[in-house]
């Protein structure tokens, strides 16, 4: 059984609605819309989150320009199956260019551009079907691929900002690890044979050193499993959603990560939100689609709460503010928003804001972890070169 997403509308007229099934084939989802008499607009597996990449050797910036050059084609006054035939013919991308022929096929065959590209999640996410469905059945589709683009890049540009705040220490942390076991595992032993022959009493840190460089060369096999055990239980334990829930809480709760996490987490709902909505969107399929791409299960519990709330006739404010998650300022804006009929405006000013909060997080982020680093590295590795020159200290006081 699998589960399929999917947006239909009446036979009659009007919104177009989505929904989930779980069946086995998108076969039966289409004969469960034609017994409730709505045609079919897209069906797709479910699929979470919103990296466009995954799998498929096409970058984010590919889709960019596709979606650009498409927007300003679709503006210009080219019909859609011709639009989608030049740019399936200059694209480089040669996954891509697959990928556009298939929709182009897909296209002339009578379907929907929404549930062309729908048939391609790994590609074109839930959330880029739903604003394309939302701009053919507006009549503004070159406004929402435009849209969809500035999304795309500023999303891109996010993502690189947290990406780059995490290589330097993680490279710097993996030298110094690869550092500490050459020592323990080559330069050790032979201070240590030295010592034997000397015969001199050792003091308690070199005892400890030359016990963690005996270990390691006795057991490095169990210490590499350890570390593989533990990385293997650790992925385990975040796919059930107890641990997710608490692996996520923890790390918004480190300091500085957890608070540069927790702005970034807010510009992606912000303006996720904010585009979906301003380009027709319903409000809940927004939600539920910006849940999907939250990257934290707090965050995704908080919006998802949100939506109940507007099911039931009350305000988005109202569950931010209760989850703790989301600053006050933002709830605030957003209860503003939603007061004055600027929902999506007011979103777009709360993620261009927290933009900016990343840069200023990255950058502290940067400035704590360099003192960090270095006390780090001279406790290890110059611990243990300390550990290593008392006995010769003693050896050199008891010659004079």
């Amino acid at each position: 059984m699998s589960k399929f997403v999917y947006s239909a509308r009446p036979a009659t007229g009007g919104e177009i609605k989505t929904g989930e099934l779980e069946v086995k084939s998108k076969d039966e989802v289409l004969a469960y819309l034609h017994r409730q008499k709505m045609i079919p607009v897209s069906v797709r597996e479910k699929e979470a989150g919103i990296n466009l990449t995954i799998g498929t050797g096409i970058r984010t910036r590919d889709i960019v320009i596709f979606t650009r050059q498409f927007a300003t084609m679709i503006n210009s006054g080219l019909p859609l199956v011709q639009s989608l035939d030049i740019l399936a013919e200059q694209t480089e991308n040669q996954n891509l260019r697959k990928v556009i022929q298939d929709v182009l096929y897909d296209v002339e065959s009578g379907h929907t551009l929404a549930d062309a590209m729908g048939k391609h999640p790994k590609v074109f996410t839930e959330l880029y079907v739903n604003m394309v469905a939302a701009g053919e059945a507006g009549g503004i589709l070159d406004t929402i691929l435009l849209r969809l683009a500035t999304f795309l890049e500023k999303n891109d540009a996010l993502v690189r900002k947290i990406k780059g705040a995490m290589i330097y220490p993680a490279v710097v942390f993996s030298v110094a690890g690869m550092a500490v076991v050459i020592l323990l595992i080559f330069v050790i032993p032979v201070f240590q044979d030295m010592f034997e022959s000397a015969g001199v009493p050792l003091p308690l840190p070199t005892r400890i050193v030359i016990g963690a460089s005996a270990f390691l060369k006795a057991y490095w096999w169990a210490v590499g499993a350890g570390i593989i055990g533990l990385v293997f239980l650790t992925r385990q334990v975040y796919q059930t959603d107890g641990g997710r829930l608490a692996i996520d809480r923890f790390l918004l709760k480190i300091p500085i990560f957890g608070d540069l996490q927790r702005k970034a987490a807010v510009a992606r709902f912000t303006r996720t939100l904010g585009t979906l909505v301003s380009s027709g969107v319903s409000i809940l399929e927004g939600l539920e689609i910006t849940a999907k791409t939250a990257g934290n299960r707090v965050i995704h519990d908080a919006v998802m709460g949100s939506r109940a709330s507007i099911a039931g006739g009350e305000t988005i404010a109202g569950p931010l503010k209760e989850s703790g998650v989301f600053p006050p300022m933002v709830v605030q804006m957003i209860n503003v928003g939603e007061q004055t009929g600027g929902l999506d405006e007011m979103l777009t000013k709360i993620a261009d804001f927290y933009d900016e909060e990343v840069d200023a997080a990255v950058e502290a982020l940067l400035s704590a972890m360099e003192p960090i680093m270095i006390v780090v590295l001279g406790v290890l590795v110059g611990g243990m070169i300390v550990a290593m020159y008392l006995p010769i200290f003693d050896m050199i006081n008891t010659v004079a």
